[in-house]
């Protein structure tokens, strides 16, 4: 098929001197050139692979078709926050009778130390939570709460490795990858997988929280700022708005679908030209989702947005809210990094990050409930590990690291609500009951969403990959609402 314009009419030069700086012309062309320079020779192969973000029908039955996971990148400390130990209150300040393994020895205390907070149950199903945490306690019988978290990898890096892409390193997809890979999305206009990520910094492993790994680039996650204008570059030079940069966009399509004639074995440039179309229409699609103008004010205010200590972190979750009924299917929310890593002067540290989070979060499963969307909406909260019973920096109290036990709740997607599962040792260190490692987790993650966590696989040189990669992941049924159907096979 011949191109829309004729060499004689609309050279090269006149085609670039048109297009100036626009983004979504001259660089989209400059980005897929680099691309290409960089990238490996294509290997041959038989049939053309095509990827792209349509939604696609699951293995079985979903119960979730959406996801927020609120990430506390440190590590909460499930001990102050939601795992009350009657038996650490009885012993403060004596000594440890096991063993421990600590993760900053020089500073590390054998003294047990029972925080300064109270608790008290909230809830039909009477679920024990600090003071430090009231608004949680006002969904007590919406969420599932579970006390027997385990990853095991006493470093941040390596437990978010795990709870994030399956595995203690890096270079793998990350869940919200793999379940776009898997299901597509229902909004063509917004991104699949956002990324909410914090004003005060990046988590520790930055970027690495959202690769795609080793599936195709259009399934990584798609950062949106914290700070207005929250997309950069949305709106085109004047003189391109409209009739001009849908030509421009035309001619530069055209070329592209030559160029993946010719190499229809390079999946990665269909990806890529995929995403710069999508950039094109979000033009209109994402300012309309990101304004939160359109809110009531009596939402803003249930989100904290009027108050100086939630006013940020209300603000994403509800932007997050917003994604979902539009449509998006994975939603990450950071806090910044180490928020919640309280090696010392936790006694101010914590009550300052909890206070952060806790309206917001509770005002997020509320809303979602009341617009008819928390049945299909898996919320998550939770960090990648917890925290130890023993006293660290003596001088400045706080404590060190703990991924043998901690805690994470969710609500929604198939979740039970009002249930509170598995248990912590009598002092909060390990988990001993009902244990919930990071496989067990992402297979029944993948089980909500109508997948199989053996079944979703993606074609490498060397085999076929997954997510569990070769884990033992159980599907934990007393998790859900509805138990999984035993197989007839």
């Amino acid at each position: 098929m011949p191109l829309p314009f004729s060499t004689e009419c609309y050279s090269r030069r006149h085609f670039l001197a048109a297009q100036g700086m626009s983004l979504t012309s001259l660089a989209a062309a400059w980005l897929l050139q680099q691309d290409e320079l960089r990238a490996e020779p294509a290997k041959p192969n038989l049939s053309r692979v095509s990827y792209d973000l349509t939604p696609k029908q699951p293995h079985h039955e979903p119960q979730a078709k959406a996801m927020i996971s609120l990430f506390m990148q440190g590590g909460p400390s499930h001990l102050d926050l939601c795992d009350r130990k009657p038996e650490l209150e009885k012993r403060h300040l004596q000594n440890f009778p096991g063993e421990i393994k600590y993760d900053n020895a020089a500073e590390s205390s054998a003294k047990l130390w029972a925080g300064p907070w109270r608790w008290r149950h909230y809830g039909d199903v009477g679920m024990e939570l600090s003071d430090l945490v009231p608004h949680l306690g006002s969904i007590a019988d919406e969420i599932t709460l579970v006390r027997s978290m385990h990853t095991g990898v006493n470093n941040h890096g390596q437990s978010i490795y795990a709870l994030h892409n399956g595995r203690i390193t890096g270079g793998r997809p990350t869940v919200g990858s793999w379940l776009t890979y898997a299901l597509g999305s229902e909004s063509q206009n917004l991104p699949a997988y956002v990324v909410l990520t914090d004003p005060a910094g990046l988590p520790v492993l930055g970027t690495d929280c959202w690769q795609n790994g080793w599936l195709p680039s259009l399934y990584q996650g798609t950062v949106v700022r914290p700070r207005e204008p929250r997309i950069l570059n949305l709106d085109p030079p004047a003189k391109l708005a409209g009739v001009p940069q849908e030509r421009f966009l035309g001619f530069l399509r055209e070329i592209n679908q030559q160029h993946l004639a010719e190499h229809p074995a390079e999946s990665d440039l269909s990806a890529r030209m995929q995403t710069y179309e999508l950039a094109a229409r979000m033009q209109t699609a994402a300012k309309e989702a990101l304004d939160l103008s359109q809110e009531t004010e009596a939402t803003q205010a249930a989100y904290g947005m009027k108050e100086d200590a939630t006013r940020e972190f209300g603000s994403r979750c509800l932007i997050a809210r917003r994604l979902i009924e539009r449509g998006v299917r994975f939603v990450q929310l950071y806090t910044s990094t180490q928020q919640w890593d309280h090696h010392g002067a936790i006694e101010k540290a914590l009550p300052n990050a909890c206070r952060k989070i806790d309206q917001p979060s509770a005002a997020l499963v509320k809303d979602l409930k009341e617009r008819g969307l928390l049945d299909t909406t898996l919320v998550h909260w939770g960090g990648e590990m917890g925290r130890l019973p023993v006293v660290q920096n003596e001088k400045n109290i706080g404590r060190d690291h703990n991924t043998y036990g901690f805690s994470s709740w969710f609500a929604g997607g198939g979740m039970r609500a009002g249930y509170i599962h598995g248990a912590t040792d009598e002092f909060g260190h390990k988990a001993v009951e009902d244990v919930v490692n990071h496989y067990d987790y992402h297979a029944t993650l993948l089980h909500l969403f109508g997948l199989d966590a053996q079944k979703l696989a993606f074609q490498r040189p060397n085999g076929a990959a997954t997510l569990l990669d070769g884990q033992p992941g159980k599907i934990i049924s007393k998790l859900l609402q509805k138990p999984p159907v035993e197989s007839k096979a």
